[in-house]
């Protein structure tokens, strides 16, 4: 074929060409030229120029009349519509200059015989020559046409590219871009298209989108064609990949399959049109990509990633024909890379107002907005984005509500209470415990809430003015303490990779199994056991999918530890075993039928007694699956398992027994067991606990309760429950130092430490080996623990 002016190859173009075939089709041709030899898929193409746009504008002198249009706009004679229409208008029904028609048809042909095909089906891509920088994306803003096939319609759709380059949304980006109109110009690529509409397609991101956590691979996909995928119309499937362990060892660090509703799907219908169809209910609750081909799109995720040197966009596709994938699309990634890395913010109030409630404080932040009160489950779907969420408690179901506050009132609860541990996960400012929030509030009401004026939270009337202030986590000092952080949540555990802590020292297993399974793991595996009919409807339509119902339990579980210590490797993260009491246990689905009624949970059957015994360990024996899933399949050897609640030296070694018998076994591959010092047999016995086990966890809530004789949750007590009790501080004392006579280091995963700045400097002074603390308490505890720590040495 003679070389024209007006097209290009994919093969002879790269990333330095944009002024010439735009960003998109620069970067296809520069994966194609240097990412094809390494094995991604690309399907082949060529570009039209920018010239041949120029050449295209000039020969029909659209010019001086879309100038003209776009004049009559800036007076204010033409809306942004009527102006964007009639330019469009100009150009679909301008023919293209003979000699760009026919190296365009030529393309096409030459196209058809690398394929092997007289008429092959294309993608008709726009690319603007100022599109996707680094600095500013301009995906989205002009037109694509897929399942075009025949010399003709690529034609028209070439023309109709064009046009799109003056599409509503395309004037007003330029616009406020700075870019001038009739600089930038268009370039076509035409690309064999992936047959997507007979499988699944696409979008993944190599860091993470929500956060800016650099280690991970996103992919969303869905069935049919990507278009749906990328304009948001679908409920994707959403896998991530941890990178550092992609490729090492055998490793398949899957940290997230997350199936979506992917309720339709778009596929073709008739020649250069598509269409959006119900997806079969057979391909809604199946995973579009096999765990293989989620690695396989990762790993060409990361080598497209070190190519470009910058976190990448990028689109891709699975032909449903020959079942392979193919790279369809890269551009920078334009949110999360371009922020500033690091930064923790710090909030003040600068105006006084009407206090309205006060409570304890959740977090350090301050929010405004209008109040929604909910009494009840059933009253969520009000819960609107950026509102004050106003109730009495919440529970695990209101987690999806909670996500889209701004901040959250209680009646009732603590800082150990499920609206504390939520909120400090999601990172915004709860006011709990204060009594009379749902009488004081009402709907609608315009409120302050502020968490930043100590233990106590206050809520005000009106929208109070207020500063926010970033901190940079690189320049806190360094401590001898480590400093590590408690996590539960999966989904909230990449926002705190910023702080750069020293780990994890409190993983709670409990809240993966309450948010992302629900059901009892007894239920999964003795179904027939189960004679509440609401809760086996259930349970079947959580595990639809999967043929053994316990391999559900055991994958979410796993998945969900794996998030979490995918967020500090690679420093350790202590994975708590469930530390559920019978009522919390019987309140899973499927509960009711395994666990009995206990007057008192607090210090029933709960923790180690659990694991070894006939009506759990079957349970338990998941829960060691999970680790050992996570740990050998994906690769995460930071993750350490903690045993809670266990009375007896005795215990310990049972619990030992049965982990190793479900081949988790102490010291084998770096495994290290720790213990939660948090009933005062622990401490009086630490010297023979030891012998078990590699370290000591002081859980401050239940070891004050069983210190002082007082229940936990008991509100009549509440004046009298005090972790800085003499009582307490002596057993905490005692047992550091008694631990570390056998060589065991001590930690504290308790809220002492966050909430009383005397009580952290009583640990330091004793010894303690790190702090686990809140996310939101993090930046004040380790300052003050630094501080702390240099007085001792000049004492």
């Amino acid at each position: 074929m003679k070389k024209s002016p007006w097209i290009r190859w994919f093969e002879e173009v790269g990333i330095d060409d944009v002024p010439v075939v735009g960003g998109k089709n620069a970067s296809l041709g520069e994966m194609t030229r240097a990412l094809a030899p390494k094995g991604i898929r690309v399907p082949q193409g060529f570009a039209t120029t920018a010239d041949a746009y120029r050449h295209f504008i000039t020969e029909n002198g659209l010019d001086a009349k879309i100038r003209a249009l776009l004049e009559r706009r800036s007076r204010g004679e033409a809306t942004l519509e009527e102006t964007g229409s009639a330019i469009r208008e100009l150009i679909v029904h301008a023919p293209l200059p003979d000699d760009l028609a026919g190296a365009i048809r030529e393309g096409y042909r030459e196209l058809g015989q690398r394929y092997h095909r007289r008429l092959v089906d294309v993608a008709v891509r726009s690319s603007a020559t100022a599109e996707d920088l680094a600095q500013a994306s301009f995906a989205g803003q002009q037109e694509t046409y897929l399942n075009v096939r025949g010399e003709d319609d690529l034609l028209l759709a070439c023309r109709k590219c064009y046009a799109s380059l003056f599409t509503d949304r395309a004037i007003v980006y330029r616009e406020e871009q700075g870019f001038d109109h009739m600089e930038v110009a268009l370039s076509i690529g035409v690309q064999k298209m992936v047959r997507s509409d007979k499988a699944g397609s696409g979008v993944l991101f190599t860091l993470d989108t929500e956060t800016g956590f650099r280690d991970v691979v996103l992919i969303n996909a869905a069935w049919g064609l990507g278009e749906n995928v990328v304009k948001g119309a679908v409920d994707p499937d959403q896998y991530m990949v941890f990178k550092p362990l992609l490729g090492k060892n055998g490793y398949r660090p899957i940290i997230q399959k997350r199936p979506g509703e992917k309720a339709v799907k778009m596929i073709y219908a008739g020649k250069g049109h598509t269409v959006n169809v119900p997806t079969p209910e057979r391909q809604r609750i199946r995973f579009v990509l096999s765990d293989d081909e989620i690695l396989e799109l990762a790993r060409w995720a990361v080598l497209i990633e070190e190519h470009y040197g910058k976190p990448m966009d990028v689109e891709w596709a699975k032909d449903g024909e020959t079942g392979a994938l193919f790279i369809v699309q890269a551009r920078p990634e334009t949110v999360q890379s371009q922020r500033k890395p690091g930064a923790l913010k710090v909030y003040r109030l600068r105006q006084k107002g009407k206090r309205l409630l006060t409570g304890l404080s959740i977090g350090s932040a301050i929010a405004t907005g209008k109040v929604v009160k909910v009494l009840s489950v059933d009253e969520l779907d009000r819960v609107e984005p950026g509102s004050i969420l106003v109730t009495e408690m919440t529970d695990p179901d209101w987690v999806p509500a909670m996500k889209k506050v701004a901040g959250i009132v209680t009646d009732h609860g603590g800082r150990t209470c499920h609206a504390a541990i939520v909120s400090r996960e999601l990172g915004i400012p709860a006011v709990v415990g204060t009594g009379i929030a749902t009488e004081v509030l009402r709907d609608g009401q315009e409120v302050t809430l502020s968490c930043a004026e100590g233990e106590e939270g206050y809520v005000y009337d009106g929208l109070l003015d207020y500063e926010v202030r970033e901190i940079d986590p690189e320049k806190l000092p360094q401590t001898r303490t480590k400093i590590m952080l408690n996590l539960a949540e999966p989904d909230a555990a990449l926002k705190w990779w910023v702080l750069r802590a020293d780990g994890i020292g409190l993983a709670r297993m409990e809240f993966i199994i309450t948010n992302h399974i629900k059901i009892h793991p007894m239920a999964l595996l003795r179904f027939d056991r189960v004679a509440d009919e609401e809760a086996r409807k259930q349970i079947l339509r959580l595990t639809r999918g999967y043929r053994d119902k316990s391999a559900y339990f055991v994958e979410r579980l796993a998945r969900g530890i794996a998030k979490i210590a995918a967020s500090q490797y690679p420093n350790r993260v202590i994975v708590r075993m469930s530390d559920f009491k019978t009522n919390e246990y019987a309140n899973l689905i499927g509960g009711r039928a395994f666990e009995p009624v206990e007057e008192n949970p607090m210090i029933g059957w709960r923790g180690a007694s659990r694991y070894y015994s006939d009506e759990y360990k079957d349970g338990f024996a998941l829960e060691c699956r999970a680790i050992r899933k996570a740990r050998d399949e994906m690769g995460l050897t930071n993750i350490s398992v903690m045993i809670p609640f266990c009375r007896t030296p005795w215990e310990a070694e049972r619990v030992l027994a049965v982990m190793k018998e479900n081949g988790l076994e102490r010291g084998k591959d770096g495994l290290e067991v720790y213990l939660m010092c948090e009933i005062p047999s622990n401490v009086v016995l630490a010297e023979e606990f030891a012998r078990h086990v590699d370290g000591f966890s002081i859980g401050s809530n239940d070891l004050t309760q069983l210190t002082l004789g007082i229940d936990r949750d008991s509100d009549r007590l509440a004046y009298l429950f005090d972790e800085r009790n003499e009582a307490v501080k002596r057993l905490i004392a005692d047992v550091i130092r008694r631990a570390h006579v056998v060589g065991r280091p001590v930690g504290i995963c308790g809220q002492a430490p966050s909430d009383y700045p005397d009580f952290a400097a009583f640990l330091v002074e004793a010894g303690i080996d790190s702090m686990s603390l809140n996310p939101d308490s993090f930046v004040t505890t380790k300052t003050r623990v630094a501080e702390m720590e240099k007085q001792l040495e000049k004492a």
